[in-house]
């Protein structure tokens, strides 16, 4: 399994950076490349054509319905809907909480019948309910953020060369949820907008490089790879807060890097950073 940083500032677009966008890519038995999109942040919809070809596109996993993880879906949607060349490709399955078509249709002030429904194949999360695509299962788990239905989302990803998990937090504050997502996993791509001593009053939102690590740490996850730091945060000051709980592996997510997610025996990086692809 592959992930590719698309896009990893936190809460709004970066000068480096899109919002939260992941691209997840994995060969099935036949040899065939699956294309999973985990969330479309403000100006991901740009650079992810840097990667692949919107028509690559296997299906969209939505975390939560705040922006900066959804709203470059209704660029989608024009690209889809308007391309004069035609389509030419089924509609995009979309996995998203309840009530995401109503939401991305009134981006663009279209009434819910038809909606964005002729672009995308619009499916609701079951918390805890795990959904196939090709060699990958998805597992959507409630956390804690504010807004309707927050998920984090973890992969299993049975491949060719063997098997390997990767969890996505999604936004969230420390929670039981969060925990039984990332349990075991190889790679745990997680938030950490916050500071320690900067925000703890803040609670119920996002985590600190710290909080982030505790989970890591409870779930047995092997690696730790930090995600969603705003502009104003610093990646070292989040990393140095993460290793004073957790004795694994801990890296920040890089914009246009891909690494590559593999299960190997204890004590050896579970992901290895490839080479950055485009500019």
């Amino acid at each position: 399994m592959k992930l590719t940083i698309i896009g990893c500032t936190g809460s709004f677009a970066g000068p480096d950076s899109p919002a939260s966008c992941y691209l997840v890519s994995g060969e099935d038995a036949e040899g065939r490349t699956w294309r999973l999109l985990m969330d479309m942040g403000n100006g991901a919809l740009g650079v992810l054509q840097r990667h692949i070809d919107l028509h690559d596109i296997d299906a969209v996993l939505v975390s939560h319905l705040h922006p900066d993880h959804c709203i470059d879906l209704a660029g989608l949607h024009v690209a889809v809907k308007w391309d004069p060349r035609g389509w030419g490709a089924d509609r995009i399955p979309l996995w998203a909480p309840s009530g995401t078509h109503e939401y991305l249709s009134g981006t663009h002030g279209l009434p819910a019948d038809p909606g964005m429904t002729g672009e995308f194949d619009f499916h609701t999360w079951v918390p805890e309910e795990p959904v196939r695509m090709g060699p990958f299962t998805v597992t959507p788990f409630l956390v804690e953020h504010p807004t309707p239905e927050p998920y984090a989302l973890r992969i299993d990803y049975d491949g060719p060369k063997g098997p390997s998990t990767l969890t996505y937090s999604g936004d969230t504050d420390a929670c039981e949820g969060l925990v039984r997502a990332a349990r075991g996993a190889d790679v745990f791509l997680c938030e950490a907008a916050y500071h320690e001593g900067r925000d703890d009053a803040l609670r119920g939102i996002h985590l600190t490089g710290r909080r982030a690590a505790e989970a890591a740490r409870d779930a047995g996850a092997r690696k730790l790879l930090l995600t969603h730091l705003p502009v104003w945060n610093s990646p070292t000051r989040a990393v140095e807060e993460a290793q004073e709980v957790f004795d694994g592996p801990i890296g920040v997510a890089e914009p246009a890097y891909t690494y590559r997610i593999v299960r190997t025996p204890a004590g050896r990086p579970a992901c290895r950073p490839a080479a950055p692809v485009g500019p």
